[in-house]
């Protein structure tokens, strides 16, 4: 959707009425701690909580990766979405009316605004009428259905807003097209009706189906589930892929599970619909199924939101296809749970039976007690390769050892590493206490050539890189930290810049200087810095909050968006903000020196001392000048280098002074 240019107005006032911990707290487990909340960092993998949410200062801040910012950066950051699809999309949640700079396109965006809501509002009222018409004699079959072959009890009926799409082609449709007068494009779009192939007109997606409401997070409707309730293939038809419902982002139960995967700190895994609703009646609230397709990493991430320790158990039949499908499950997250983010463990029911038919004739006491004693993922794929396997028969010993080698390789722990490798030994040992060490020993040896190898190598997760690795690019976001939050420095800022020539190297920081001085300087001169810096000198800008919005929305901005907020180390350097000005401009300028020093000494290098002798002279007498230069910088402190070494970035930049050459 191409969206028209926000009006101030409007982002100012969803900044104002968007509550912080409301927003993360839909995506992250957060526990108070004084006056503020906190969490596991959801943009890293965070082990500890170092994740604080301030409602007071309306602000979200990672000590330990450095991610922060309001309500809508952390939407932005978490989604990757574009800002003004953010601002909307939280404008339509507090009911904010939307203003754009460009007052004619103001209709069209609303009517653009409008779609998602027609559809969310399309969704609800067919969740409403296919729940209605299970309690009217059409649907006299679904609801003996539920009550006797499923043993729901009506309060569970009506939780999971259960229904019945009845047997008619176009009922749906006549009830929402012709009765309600919604437009026939939007109903479409929503799913819930179909173009004929031959002919003009339309039929219902959904007929005489048992029908289960899909909601997002947010416990709206955004699609269906109906089973049939005859012989009709396919047993279980889905709504197609819409605006609103992607069923491999989507999990279903997941807005009646959250609040009980948290107090619960475990997220239970199931195949069906049914094995929610069963679960959920019988107490065991933490429950949610994938929808008809393997889990896959994304939906195993949104529910790692939810839970503390990261514990996440799979219970899917114990069929073939049920094997099958935790097998797919573990592929897709297996990376996770071998870098410790997540805690997997897979639980096949003793009797092969689904949830829902153990609830039949087991408590959800006994249910509970198998969740418990879930075994870990590895534990259980081990399990799954000796099944079946006569380990006295030397084919079928060689080919499962190497499938365990490869399993026990990827496992980057050194101590879960060695455990599992004297675990494996000891079922190879067929009980023999001799053989154990021997086959410890084989198996370790393989498992580090294993590990060696060029293509394990190339599976192992590239390192992230951390921000500032140069002492250059830390020095001028310090110097930009400064000039933003402290009115003292502003003046000296500017004047060293000017007075030294000095620009700012990284492109992010040149975007963030230019919005500075087109925001707050207008014109920034020596002879106008007093006036212009006046209106500062006694409080931070008052374009702050729309400078974090512009920095949000710009994406060579948003690098820098670090730099408009605070943490505890970088406040001491505001109390520093002297020795940090007088590094950082240092810094700068050297990087420039040592550019001249060396482009000089290449000049000097390629030519004919003997040929150009006053060329070369010159270029001798530049060389010499930078490096006096260089030193000079060095010489310009007025401070002991120790209290220089308490700004992080000085010491490396101190540290690189003798690299010149020559």
């Amino acid at each position: 959707m191409d969206i028209p240019r926000l009006h101030p107005d409007t982002v100012e006032a969803v900044r104002e009425r968007a509550d912080i911990v409301d927003i993360v707290s839909e995506q992250v487990v957060l526990k108070k701690q004084g006056k503020d909340f906190v969490g596991l960092c959801p943009f890293h993998d965070d082990k500890s909580p170092s994740f604080s949410v301030s409602p007071s200062k309306q602000f979200y801040y990672c000590f330990s990766c450095g991610a922060g910012g309001n309500a809508i950066k952390f939407l932005m950051e978490l989604n990757q979405r574009p800002f003004a699809d953010v601002v909307l999309d939280l404008a339509r949640r507090y009911q904010v009316p939307v203003k754009t700079l460009e007052p004619a396109k103001r209709q069209v965006l609303q009517q653009q605004l409008s779609l998602r809501e027609q559809l969310f509002e399309i969704l609800a009222i067919a969740a409403k009428f296919y729940q209605h018409t299970l309690h009217r004699p059409d649907g006299e079959t679904a609801l003996t259905y539920l009550k006797q072959q499923r043993r729901l009890q009506a309060a569970t009926i009506e939780q999971f807003q259960l229904g019945y799409a009845p047997g008619g082609w176009q009922t749906l449709y006549g009830y929402l097209v012709e009765q309600k007068r919604y437009p026939v494009e939007l109903v479409e779009k929503a799913g819930l009706i179909m173009p004929r192939q031959q002919g003009s007109g339309y039929y219902d997606r959904f007929r005489d189906r048992l029908m289960i409401p899909i909601q997002d997070a947010q416990g709206r409707v955004i699609g269906f589930g109906g089973r049939a309730l005859g012989d009709e293939q396919p047993k279980y038809l889905n709504s197609p892929e819409t605006e609103l419902f992607d069923k491999g982002k989507t999990l279903y139960g997941l807005s009646q599970a959250k609040a009980a995967i948290a107090k619960a700190d475990c997220a239970i895994v199931v195949e069906g619909y049914f094995d929610v609703i069963a679960l959920h009646a019988a107490g065991i609230a933490n429950a949610v199924a994938s929808l008809g397709t393997a889990l896959n990493a994304a939906q195993v991430r949104l529910l790692l939101r939810y839970t503390e320790s990261k514990q996440v158990v799979l219970n899917f039949d114990a069929d073939a296809a049920g094997v099958k499908a935790a097998e797919r499950a573990i592929g897709e997250a297996a990376d996770m749970a071998h870098q410790g983010d997540l805690q997997l463990r897979v639980l096949t029911m003793p009797t092969g039976k689904d949830p829902d038919e153990y609830l039949q004739t087991h408590t959800a006491t006994d249910y509970q007690a198998l969740v418990a004693a879930a075994p870990l993922w590895l534990d259980w794929q081990i399990q799954q390769l000796l099944q079946g396997v006569d380990l006295r028969q030397a084919d079928q010993f060689q080919q499962t050892a190497q499938t365990v080698v490869a399993l026990l390789s990827e496992i980057a722990n050194a101590n879960t590493r060695t455990h599992y490798i004297r675990h494996c030994a000891e079922l190879f040992s067929h009980g023999d206490a001799r053989l154990v060490p021997l086959l410890a020993d084989s198996l370790l040896a393989q498992v580090r050539r294993q590990r060696r190898s060029p293509r394990q190598s190339q599976l192992q997760p590239d390192t992230p890189k951390s921000w500032g690795t140069t002492a250059l690019e830390q020095a001028e976001a310090a110097l930009l930290r400064i000039f933003i939050h402290s009115s003292d420095y502003r003046q000296a800022v500017v004047e060293a810049l000017e007075e030294r020539d000095l620009q700012f190297s990284f492109s992010h920081h040149r975007a963030l200087w230019r919005q500075i001085k087109a925001w707050y300087c207008q014109s920034i001169t020596t002879d106008e810095l007093h006036a212009g810096f006046a209106e500062w000198r006694s409080q931070p800008p008052a374009n702050l909050d729309q400078l974090r919005d512009r920095c949000a929305e710009e994406p060579l901005l948003g690098q820098s968006y670090h730099l408009l907020q605070l943490d505890e180390k970088t406040q001491r350097d505001i109390l520093r903000g002297s020795l940090v000005v007088r590094a950082a401009i240092a810094c700068m300028e050297k990087t420039m020196c040592e550019k001249r020093y060396r482009y000089f000494l290449n000049l000097w290098s390629e030519r004919d001392c003997t040929l150009t002798p006053e060329q070369h002279a010159y270029y001798q007498k530049q060389i010499y000048a930078e490096k006096q230069r260089i030193q000079e910088l060095e010489d310009q402190r007025c401070v002991t280098f120790a209290d220089l070494a308490q700004i992080p970035w000085v010491g490396e930049f101190y540290a690189s002074f003798g690299d010149a050459e020559g």
